[in-house]
């Protein structure tokens, strides 16, 4: 009992002393810690809006943003530790070591976010853009170091991981898809109306894009039928709303024309 005792005391004793000597740099180095974290915060986000005021890519300002937030609080904590008379030079070295074995262990994080930073820095896509790759299609609603999320028109969120995405074959159309389609039409039809009255169909579709024109014109020539084929452009968003319009409009435009939209035909003779 007698001996737990003085053990007991000999702690209390050296965790006195302790305080006595360094209280005030363990005080001091807390508030520099504080500080140094607000002022990272602050310093973070007053560069990032700095960078959106620049027109800079909304995802490369937050990117922006954060590292120097992360570098800011790393000096700071170099600074704090220096404060309590703690070499970083052994956290240094520890953090290397470290560093390696969780480079082995995580080659497929670390690959995510090496494709991530090609991403950012190389913006082949921003937020905003409509994307096709890896047999998926969508709007780019979020880019991060590890992942890029897409959402489609079905509000279904796709998330990618970014090394997936750096070396496949990419379509961007910005803030559009593109759709593709044709009609047929009977050959006796008059070409020229034809073609004047499916391009008039499809600008009447209130959620077509004014400041983007479609494209019609004769795709091939069929059995029973000239194929007329269009292209036009829609918000990503709406895109099966306005293809499901345009279907319509056509259909009805071409009825009220007396257009006819001939059914394939096969004449057999018998001998």
């Amino acid at each position: 009992m007698e001996s737990e005792l003085e053990q007991v005391t000999e702690i209390y004793k050296m965790a006195t002393e302790f305080l006595v000597n360094y209280s005030f740099q363990i005080i001091g180095a807390v508030i520099i810690l504080l500080i140094g974290l607000f002022v990272a915060s602050k310093i973070g986000k007053m560069v990032q809006r700095l960078c959106l005021a620049k027109n800079i890519d909304v995802t490369l300002s937050h990117f922006i943003g954060s590292t120097v937030k992360i570098i800011v609080i790393a000096m700071v904590a170099i600074v704090a530790l220096g404060k309590l008379g703690i070499s970083v030079t052994p956290f240094v070295a520890a953090i290397g070591a470290l560093t390696f074995g969780i480079s082995l262990a995580a080659q497929g994080l670390i690959a995510n976010y090496g494709a991530g930073f090609n991403i950012i820095i190389g913006r082949p896509f921003v937020v905003g853009d409509t994307i096709s790759v890896c047999g998926v299609s969508g709007q780019v609603t979020q880019v991060k170091l590890g992942l890029t999320k897409l959402v489609n028109e079905d509000n279904i969120t796709i998330t990618i991981p970014n090394k997936h995405i750096i070396g496949e074959i990419l379509h961007n159309s910005n803030a559009y898809t593109l759709v593709e389609a044709s009609v047929g039409i009977a050959y006796g039809s008059d070409m020229d109306a034809a073609l004047n009255v499916i391009e008039a169909a499809i600008k009447s579709v209130s959620t077509i894009p004014a400041d983007v024109s479609p494209v019609v014109g004769i795709e091939n020539f069929g059995d029973s039928s000239v194929s007329i084929g269009y292209r036009y452009k829609v918000h990503t968003e709406k895109l099966f709303l306005s293809k499901f319009a345009v279907n319509k409009a056509i259909f009805t435009a071409l009825k009220q024309s007396n257009i006819e939209i001939p059914f394939p035909q096969r004449e057999v003779k018998m001998l």
